[in-house]
């Protein structure tokens, strides 16, 4: 039963396969939460500065910070946020799908792009299309550190500073629920109350800076980045493990399916070396 000894033989490599994809899928689940919890706690925070950068970006202030100001350089700079592993399903595919049309509208109208790359998938996917990598960071592991993001993104930064750049998107996948995630490109850079959805209705507004308009400004959209980027790289890693448990439960489930089948292949080719057997046996006996 050579037939018989394979087909057992992928009935157990595919048991062990499936042993691994839940093991996988079990990881992930735990993961998932401690990363859902620190990407909804960050939340408020992001969309509380977001709103104060919002409300400011419709103000008159004395002093206007070089984030509040267009320049007509014809680069563009893109921070893309992907995971370091694989094995989520489509989430990095989507992402990089997105920021490729980006690239090619951006080709189209005469512009060229420089990338800032935060992940090892996105990296390796920048470096293969030939994109103008300037600065990245991978290894990040289950918990995004800001003092690790801050430093390749400060870059794109200076560079639209000195009006190198203009504009800067981020680009990565927000968390929707444990089933959905969506490919998110926002604009960054420079700041635009329109983009910023901060519910401000059109109205005008107007502060009182202390000790002094540059100081504040400066320092607000300082924080208004670094939330920004840290928020992009928390719903990233929660987007991540919530597709990784679902593609290794999809992965655990289809070897079952396969496992069943070879199962019954199995179960038929050795009743069918026994029938024959027992055929040779009664036409032994009916000869002798």
């Amino acid at each position: 039963m050579a037939a018989g000894k394979e087909i057992r033989g992928k009935i157990k490599s595919v048991e062990n396969t499936k042993k691994i994809t839940k093991a996988m899928e079990m990881v992930a689940a735990s993961k998932m939460r401690k990363a859902q919890e620190r990407m909804r706690a960050a939340r408020p925070y992001a969309e509380k500065v977001r709103q104060i950068t919002g409300n400011l970006s419709r103000a008159n202030p004395e002093y206007t910070h070089p984030f509040m100001q267009t320049n007509d350089s014809k680069v563009a700079g893109f921070v893309v946020v992907t995971t370091d592993k694989g094995l989520c399903g489509g989430l990095n595919t989507n992402v990089l799908r997105a920021v490729t049309l980006q690239l090619k509208d951006l080709q189209a109208r005469g512009q060229t792009a420089e990338v800032v790359a935060i992940g090892n998938k996105g990296l390796a996917f920048m470096n293969r299309i030939g994109a103008k990598v300037v600065s990245s960071v991978t290894s990040l592991g289950d918990t995004p550190h800001l003092e690790k993001l801050i430093g390749p993104v400060k870059t794109l930064l200076d560079a639209y500073t000195e009006g190198r750049v203009n504009a800067v998107y981020v680009c990565y996948t927000k968390f929707i629920n444990t089933m959905k995630q969506e490919s998110v490109v926002e604009q960054l850079l420079p700041l635009n109350a329109d983009t910023l959805h901060n519910g401000a209705g059109g109205r005008d507004w107007d502060y009182i800076y202390e000790p002094d308009a540059p100081s504040v400004i400066d320092e607000l959209l300082l924080r208004y980045v670094e939330a920004q980027v840290y928020q992009a790289v928390a719903e990233n890693m929660a987007s991540e493990q919530s597709a990784r448990m679902v593609a290794m439960k999809a992965a655990t489930d289809n070897a079952g399916s396969v496992i069943s089948e070879l199962k019954l292949v199995y179960n038929k080719t050795r009743q069918a070396a026994i029938t024959k057997e027992l055929s040779e046996i009664v036409a032994g006996a009916a000869a002798v």
